[in-house]
């Protein structure tokens, strides 16, 4: 099937490279493209909980801490125990 797309300039330029990197047509490339997007979005609506992955990425350094201070806490525990 036949249609027209309008895709920014810099990604057009960007993809019409890599197709010839990769010596195949465009339209081939956009084929692929568009196929690997769509198995993506289907793999991704089978693990909904993805949706979800890395949310929390704000707290990293929060979770750090914690795990610091509950490593200290262990270290106490076991210089005890040796007593």
């Amino acid at each position: 099937m036949k249609t027209t797309l309008e895709i920014p300039d810099p990604i057009f330029r960007r993809a019409k490279s890599v197709a010839a990197e990769r010596g195949i047509p465009f339209r081939e490339f956009v084929t692929e493209a568009v196929k690997d997007k769509l198995v993506a979005d289907a793999k991704a609506a089978e693990q909904p909980w993805m949706a979800a992955f890395g949310k929390l990425r704000h707290l990293h350094k929060e979770t750090a801490k914690i795990n610091s201070l509950i490593e200290e806490e262990f270290e106490q525990i076991e210089a005890e125990d040796r007593q």
